[in-house]
């Protein structure tokens, strides 16, 4: 016969248990509420930007749609295209008003929104996400030259601006707080679940950044509490002889525009 302590015991190991796995469950199933937070938007929205600035809404399919903005130049001084991939909070809109600092610059900046987003429609995966992120490639070469092209992630975006300046030729990839993978972040948070096995999307960008060619640029801020400084620090050693990891002391997760150390060395990178 078991002792009152005994079975006390085993109720609270028990209780843990299925408390630990149906966390478990949660984060599985609902990790797409946790990880995107689109903001949809009407196909008849207005945007209204105050640079100049040219709307695509490529129809893929009867389901799925992509919202694009391309923010211009003119020809005549044009030296190429940023291809922009953002966070993933909102849409277009909440990442519109870092258009003008590559602008100035003269290179148009092109802004893709992901499936669920702003006007974009269809469903979300890791695959699609980097098909997406070709397709926009695609557009962009058939009017510029592959060293006229700079791919630019921030956020979640660096994770699919790697794998696409990992496949395909660029003049330049720039990071803005980029993770090591989508596991080592869900691990920072939990460190007690297995974040490989419960994860869906994995964003390896420590897998991708080997394979690029071309000039890498990282930013990240020493304060980020989104994504930290020692996950991204992770990547410095996969760079290669000439590439940057730029540290902004004292930054944070959204706030490295407010330096003037990210805007002398974006404007170095576009300068050349």
């Amino acid at each position: 016969m078991q002792k009152p302590a005994a079975r006390r015991i085993r109720k609270w190991i028990t209780a843990i248990l299925i408390i630990y796995v149906a966390g478990g469950l949660l984060i599985y199933f609902f990790q797409d509420k946790v990880l995107f937070r689109p903001e949809e938007l009407p196909p008849d929205h207005a945007y209204n930007f105050t640079i100049p600035f040219k709307e695509i809404n490529l129809d893929v399919s009867a389901e799925k749609k992509i919202g694009i903005v391309q923010f211009t130049v003119p020809d005549s001084v044009c030296k190429g295209v940023v291809l922009y991939f953002h966070g993933n909070r909102r849409n277009i809109e909440r990442y519109a008003r870092f258009a003008p600092y590559f602008t100035k610059n003269n290179y148009e900046v092109w802004m893709i929104d992901y499936p669920g987003y702003g006007k974009s429609t269809g469903d979300r995966t890791e695959a699609i996400l980097y098909q997406d992120a070709y397709t926009l490639y695609q557009m962009a070469r058939d009017r510029f030259a592959k060293d006229s092209i700079i791919v630019y992630g921030k956020s979640l975006g660096t994770g699919i601006a790697s794998q696409l300046a990992a496949t395909r030729d660029c003049k330049r990839l720039i990071l803005e707080t980029p993770y090591y993978d989508f596991p080592s972040i869900l691990r920072q948070y939990l460190p007690f679940y297995p974040a490989s096995w419960l994860i869906k999307y994995r964003f390896p960008t420590h897998e991708y950044l080997p394979k690029v060619t071309a000039p890498i640029t990282i930013f990240h801020g020493s304060e980020d509490g989104v994504i930290r400084y020692s996950n991204a620090k992770k990547l410095k050693p996969l760079l290669k002889k000439g590439d940057e990891f730029v540290t902004i002391r004292g930054g944070s997760h959204n706030d490295l525009y407010e330096s003037p150390l990210t805007l002398q060395k974006l404007d170095s990178l576009l300068s050349r």
